[in-house]
């Protein structure tokens, strides 16, 4: 069946309704993320929120659920560790650690990092900023964002992410 405007609230329902908790990532003050998220609320799961900019109306939904009391997302350690994960953990039956994996280097001095900051930046500004030729910073943006450093946006901006 093809998505229709009517049966989104039934659909929302039932995904709260299957998860242990609801994400809001990005959320006007009326938007279906909302709906999702008080019918979390309405089953009893989790609710958490990733704050943004003051001056972003996608910002506005998350800030107003934080105010009313979900969970403030920075990392995933903030979501995992305010989910029922005890049943799930305990049913793993061991873990391997791999002692022979060097450590992840160090990247918070790399210049693109420096370059990007804290919001998602556009690759001409990257590139201004770091004095990098685009090769070579396109090149460096992949390897970055293979580490888990780095995420490209949907709109072509890249983000750093805070580990």
């Amino acid at each position: 069946m093809a998505a229709q405007r009517y049966s989104f609230p039934r659909r929302n329902r039932i995904i709260a309704g299957l998860s242990l908790g609801c994400l809001v990532v990005e959320a006007a003050v009326h938007s279906g993320s909302l709906i999702t998220a008080r019918e979390a609320v309405d089953a009893g799961r989790e609710v958490f929120a990733i704050p943004g900019s003051i001056h972003s109306p996608q910002s506005r939904g998350c800030h107003r659920l934080i105010r009313q009391g979900a969970v403030l997302v920075e990392t995933l350690d903030d979501i995992l560790s305010a989910l029922p994960l005890a049943p799930v953990l305990a049913c793993q039956t061991s873990t391997v650690i791999d002692t022979q994996t060097p450590a992840r280097p160090d990247h918070n001095d790399h210049p693109l990092l420096r370059a990007l900051g804290d919001a998602p930046t556009a690759l001409d500004l990257v590139i201004e900023r770091s004095g990098l030729d685009v090769a070579n910073a396109m090149a460096e943006l992949t390897a970055l964002e293979l580490d888990g450093r780095v995420a490209r946006c949907t709109d072509g901006r890249y983000q750093r992410l805070w580990l």
